[in-house]
């Protein structure tokens, strides 16, 4: 086998081995050959993704799948920077390192998602090529986390719900009103009062969930996943009751600049009250990346918030240009990028979408 080695890895940033808008990926694709070797290219590439997928029956001999795909970004970059006349290069024996630089978009991008039904993923790819031979390939995920989008209407004010239920066995009506601080929440702490208007007793509950949607050819499908759920003491009349709900620490971000996929989280307060259906109020809620939230606007508005309306992101083009390129010896170094750890490929399988 002439190219014993060939693959590609990255250097992390920080402790989560996250990146986000702007920031810059340094890495390098090693390729080590057992003699002096022909090359026809070789290839960096960048690439940012969207794809959902399902199939419908529609009876037992009629099936049908809707698809949709997305693209975010799309780089590509020759990294031999000595050819000979013909457009080849020629590498000797040993192993050789080709260090790259890529800037990630300053723009609105969708966060790293994977679902059974579609996914966001960027990835960083290698290519090497070589006349009369299969393509050597290599490639890794790397996750990104989108910037807060805060000129979403409303995110930092507080919102408002409430809702009347007549009793069926009794007299009178049961009432409640529903406050929370703001829409948005990093993972801590949310704060909810509900006030029991009504003279009768009763006991709120709290039911947080994830709502994912997926898009394509017109269709939409949905599914609602419980993440969890609080109870509280049983609750007089008039009385205002505030629960505290912590979101867990693992708890992915919102998506919500996706036109294919959405990732949104919804918050119900329902009242358990008896010889009755369950008055409830719905409140959206949506989850910052890990960062600083900033401070509450003020006067607060009182109602009319929502955020379903969200285009699908800006498609501008753009182009990277590597820092470094790498001369044909048998050992090229690598930059130094310091004491960062480097990451071989962390997600490998891409089924039955190798066409994205």
């Amino acid at each position: 086998m002439t190219i014993k080695t060939f693959s590609i890895e990255y250097d992390a940033i920080n402790s989560k081995n996250t990146f986000t808008n702007g920031d810059v990926i340094n890495g390098r694709i090693i390729v080590e050959a057992s003699k002096t070797t022909v090359i026809s290219s070789l290839v960096f590439k960048a690439q940012g993704r969207a794809w959902v997928s399902w199939s419908e029956h529609y009876g037992p001999h009629h099936d049908q799948t809707y698809w949709q795909k997305e693209k975010y970004y799309d780089v590509k970059h020759h990294m031999l920077r000595e050819t000979r006349r013909d457009g080849t290069g020629v590498i000797g024996k040993g192993r050789h390192v080709f260090p790259f630089s890529f800037t990630i978009p300053d723009r609105k991008i969708p966060s790293s998602f994977k679902s059974f039904m579609g996914e966001i993923f960027h990835k960083l790819k290698a290519e090497l090529k070589r006349s009369m031979k299969l393509t050597k390939k290599a490639k890794v995920r790397f996750m990104f986390v989108s910037k807060p989008d805060m000129d979403i209407l409303g995110l930092m004010e507080p919102q408002y719900g409430c809702k009347t239920k007549s009793v069926l066995f009794g007299s009178g009506n049961v009432s409640m009103d529903v406050h929370t601080t703001r829409m948005a929440y990093k993972q801590g702490n949310n704060l909810v009062d509900v006030i029991n208007r009504s003279s009768r007793s009763v006991k709120p509950k709290f039911v947080l969930y994830e709502k994912k949607s997926f898009f394509a050819q017109g269709r939409r499908r949905v599914y609602n996943n419980d993440i969890l759920k609080e109870n509280t003491d049983e609750c007089s009349g008039k009385k205002t009751v505030t629960k505290v709900i912590r979101l867990p620490g693992d708890l992915p971000p919102s998506i919500l600049n996706c036109s294919i996929i959405k990732l949104e989280y919804r918050l119900k307060i329902y009242l358990d009250v008896k010889c009755a259906s369950d008055p409830e109020v719905i409140l959206p809620i949506v989850v910052l990346p890990t960062s600083e939230v900033p401070a509450m606007k003020q006067p607060p508005a009182s109602d009319g918030i929502g955020h379903e309306a969200f285009g699908s992101p800006s498609q501008t083009q753009w182009s990277m240009t590597p820092q470094h390129q790498a001369a044909f010896q048998p050992m090229d170094p690598p930059p130094p990028y310091g004491a960062h750890a480097m990451y071989p490929p962390a997600f490998d399988s891409e089924k039955n979408q190798t066409a994205l």
